[in-house]
């Protein structure tokens, strides 16, 4: 699984000074520097290099600052990663290469030593958004069939929190979800349900939500949409 390859990239890239989340718009890593503007480092993984994940990488080009590919590397040494022209390719792109041992040892096989260029801000300032308004880290990269708990889930998961013990008044829930109120209107997930003007309940599905995705509280950051 991918996922497998996701801690030891993370601990590598935290060790670099990045802030590292898994599935941030879309992207299997993301990293952020403390610099103001922060850089912005992405890392797509794969259980073995091939094209598909350098062609991702170049879409991540446009809202990132470095852009890593990793993969595990071949046993026999029979890998992609052996193979001169993949890496002359990494090298020509300012793609970096990061191999991933059975051990979970990581080794830079091509440096990312080109700054990929910024082409589109409003996709890379949504980005940064996600990952700075999302709680810790709570997707691991490289997920599949499994949701995602983006900020605004996690927001939604702090509105139905707090209406588990019965209906509320919007203004109730919004001095701990600043959002509250777009959230319980939209209702994206039907986890909410209108009882009155400005009043709210938890619905089945509300209920089935909290029971997947136990809160310990109720965030207080803003929301983005999903």
């Amino acid at each position: 699984m991918e996922t497998s390859l996701y801690l030891p990239i993370k601990g590598f890239l935290e060790k670099a000074g990045y802030v590292v989340k898994g599935e941030v718009g879309g992207c299997d890593l993301v990293g952020l520097s403390d610099d103001d503007p922060p850089v912005v480092v992405i890392c797509e993984l794969k259980l073995s290099f091939n094209l598909e994940l350098i062609l991702q990488a170049v879409d991540r080009a446009a809202i990132a600052d470095e852009v890593w590919i990793a993969a595990r590397v071949s046993a026999k040494g029979k890998g992609r990663e052996a193979d001169k022209r993949y890496r002359d390719l990494c090298r020509r792109l300012g793609i970096g290469m990061l191999g991933i041992s059975d051990a979970g040892e990581v080794s830079v096989i091509v440096g990312s030593v080109s700054p990929m260029p910024r082409t589109n801000p409003k996709r890379r300032s949504r980005l940064m958004r996600e990952h700075q308004r999302r709680r810790g880290d709570p997707a691991v990269g490289g997920s599949t069939r499994t949701p995602v708990m983006t900020a605004y889930r996690q927001q939604a998961l702090g509105c139905a929190a707090a209406l588990a013990s019965g209906p509320l008044r919007v203004r109730e829930i919004r001095c701990r979800v600043p959002d509250a109120g777009k959230i319980l209107l939209s209702n994206v997930y039907g986890w909410f349900e209108r009882l009155d003007r400005g009043v709210y309940g938890l619905t089945d599905a509300g209920r089935e939500a909290l029971q997947r995705w136990p809160q310990q509280d109720v965030p207080a950051t803003i929301a983005v949409p999903a």
